[in-house]
């Protein structure tokens, strides 16, 4: 295994200054140093990226995301510690890093190309890629200091993907931008990876945590809390919000993460903890897979510590990262009230109409308002098995009629074929 990024025992100390005494007669009148507030960023954050790996970074707002990642670009210096990096690096941290303003963009994309190490005769060849990829033929040579945060955030881009770094440093700046740039964003990524270059990305988006990474960094309050695979990450991620009874606000990157949009509200023990969750199927004791159009019934233990009225449950069903099935029985056959005490949920499906494949189930509980209580992901897996001919993701019932519209010469009449 090569190492890409090490990052070793680092620490990152700011001073917030509350107070500002710009005019003279506010200095004489307040001699001596400013008040200001000790803030660590990051403390003692450690980890060991691989190479040819995408790693996420999550956390909520002021858990020392960004901070870490502009220390292993380079741009802040750690207090403590150090970052060591294998191979080249290109880094696209927020909108507009790295522009002059009064500079073209044609300036600009030659500026940014020294910065990395690139000669001009070799940035002269690159240069119809980068403005191809940012579309931006016609606004080139003009001030970037009039260009769109769109028109940023291509240019930007553009040049970090067309450099072909070994280190791909990304931050946030994809979910800026139309849905079509964001698509050839993305395309952009997943070449990279089968190339095998290494890719760093913060992202508050759980969806495109499992999509593209292949581990998540989980921090808070500028701490490292754990590294894991996506799903695990995002849990441990989910389950530091609730325990912490932090709940976010309409809309926030939080809320989008945690997977809900709720008010805000005083912080609370947590009300509901899902326990074991397990499966039950046929002939279970005999083989470990279902076999297609079986039933299949997911029993999970809650441990209850305070009454909820009109409580729901989401299951997903996924294979990979692909969404197969969602079901929310709050929204579809209303709530039902959880009392105090340890109790046991049992999702019944009649038929499982899943070809073969490994898929995953998650499952969280929610208040009457929405707001997730407890969640587990996966809760459990399961594996299903085929025994026809047909192949894909679901079985369909289908039927084949032959019709015979005219009767040939050798043929005493027309008729119809079943298959």
């Amino acid at each position: 295994m090569t190492t890409a990024i090490a990052i070793e025992g680092v620490s990152k100390h700011f001073r917030l200054y509350h107070q500002k005494y710009t005019s003279l007669k506010a200095r004489i009148l307040h001699p001596g140093r400013i008040p200001y507030e000790e803030f660590w960023a990051l403390r003692d954050v450690s980890a060991e990226i691989e190479a040819g790996k995408t790693i996420g970074i999550l956390g909520r707002n002021g858990s020392g995301k960004s901070t870490l990642l502009k220390c292993l670009a380079g741009i802040l210096k750690p207090t403590s510690g150090r970052v060591v990096l294998r191979g080249s690096l290109a880094a696209m941290l927020e909108l507009g890093a790295g522009f002059q303003p009064e500079l073209s963009g044609r300036d600009n994309v030659y500026l940014n190309g020294s910065l990395l190490g690139f000669s001009r005769k070799e940035m002269d060849r690159r240069f119809d890629d980068i403005v191809a990829f940012a579309e931006l033929e016609k606004f080139i040579d003009n001030q970037v200091k009039y260009y769109s945060s769109g028109m940023y955030v291509r240019l930007g881009f553009a040049v970090a993907v067309n450099v072909e770094p070994d280190i791909l440093l990304v931050d946030e700046v994809l979910a800026v931008g139309d849905e079509r740039f964001q698509m050839k964003c993305m395309e952009r990524v997943y070449r990279f990876q089968a190339e095998g270059r290494t890719i760093v990305v913060v992202s508050h988006s759980p969806d495109m945590m499992r999509q593209t990474c292949d581990q998540v960094l989980v921090m808070d309050g500028g701490r490292l809390i754990t590294i894991g695979k996506p799903g695990e990450a995002i849990r441990a991620f989910r389950d530091r919000l609730l325990d912490t009874g932090f709940v976010p606000e309409p809309g926030s990157p939080e809320a989008i993460a945690a997977g809900h949009a709720a008010e805000v509200r005083p912080m609370r023990p947590r009300m509901v903890r899902i326990g074991d969750v397990a499966v039950e199927h046929d002939d279970q004791d005999d083989r470990p897979y279902l076999v297609t159009g079986e039933p299949l019934t997911v029993r999970a233990k809650l441990d209850v510590t305070e009454r909820v009225l009109g409580a729901g449950f989401r299951v997903t069903i996924l294979r990979g990262s692909d969404i197969i099935f969602i079901s929310d029985t709050g929204q579809h056959a209303g709530g039902v009230n959880l009392e105090p005490g340890p109790q046991e949920v049992a999702f019944r499906f009649a038929r499982i109409p899943l070809l073969d494949g490994s898929f995953s189930l998650h499952l969280d509980v929610r208040d009457a308002g929405g707001v997730v209580l407890d969640m587990r992901e996966p809760a459990c897996t399961f594996e299903v098995m085929n025994p026809g001919r047909a192949t894909g993701l679901v079985d369909l019932p289908m039927e084949v009629e032959l019709v015979q519209l005219e009767s040939p010469p050798y043929s005493e009449a027309a008729g119809s074929t079943w298959l």
